[in-house]
């Protein structure tokens, strides 16, 4: 019961850490001032416009695509499967589980080694290409790390050292209805739950903050109407008067 108690008060506390932590982050991002149109052009000129451009950011990567097509192949690939991997463990969460969320096993499954390759991918390009390794600070390279090492060993669970996934959605299900049940003290899922809860711990002081602040860039986010809509510092609006 020691064991049960530890991890559900630290993933309550890493909770916590992740969600006011980002909704933080947000609302300062939401309060910074952006007064200078500076759009990377060329740039839509209507907010439908930069809805549609976020959207291609968000979903297909364009901007990473048109810059490094390498990367793009190993980030897209990345976040692809981890949307679906992310998707698949709903289901220790959910009671009955969703139909969606049931649809998406078997392909989530798999998509857990399409995460790892990318990852590794990403991290080999951090030694490999001269200028990324230049600019590459420690961490870069913990964050890919720890990604890395909870891929690894989720897939270790579920292909090498099975674990016992009854009792695993009971623990899960019962720190939501704060109704704690036994937690399995298998080493794997103890290393792998361990690293989760530092991820969402580290998650709202990272560089994996670019996830919400995507949405808030000037360059991504503006329209290109610098001549309709322009900035006039008070001193200067104060000499037209």
């Amino acid at each position: 019961m020691l064991l049960t108690t530890i991890y559900a008060m630290l993933f309550y506390v890493a909770t916590a850490v992740l969600v006011i932590g980002v909704g933080v982050k947000i609302a300062d991002y939401a309060r910074t001032p952006a007064p200078l149109k500076i759009a990377t052009t060329p740039a839509p000129t209507t907010p439908a416009g930069v809805g549609l451009r976020l959207a291609r950011e968000v979903v297909l990567f364009e901007s990473l695509f048109k810059s490094s097509k390498w990367t793009w192949i190993f980030g897209w690939m990345f976040h692809a499967a981890l949307l679906l991997v992310l998707l698949r463990h709903l289901r220790y969460l959910q009671q009955p589980v969703w139909t969606p969320v049931v649809w998406v096993q078997a392909i989530g499954t798999y998509a857990g080694f399409a995460m790892v390759a990318g990852l590794a991918g990403l991290w080999a390009r951090r030694f490999l290409v001269d200028r990324v390794r230049y600019i590459s600070t420690p961490s870069d390279h913990l964050h890919l790390a720890l990604l890395l090492a909870i891929g690894a060993s989720g897939l270790g669970m579920r292909f090498v050292a099975h674990t016992d996934i009854v009792a695993l959605k009971a623990f899960m299900l019962g720190l939501i209805r704060f109704d704690w049940q036994p937690l399995p003290a298998d080493p794997a899922l103890l290393l792998h739950l361990g690293l989760v809860i530092l991820l969402m711990i580290v998650f709202p002081v990272s560089k994996l903050l670019h996830a919400p602040g995507l949405f808030f860039s000037p360059t991504r986010n503006q329209t290109d109407n610098p001549r309709e809509s322009r900035h006039i510092a008070p001193w200067a609006a104060a000499l037209d008067k």
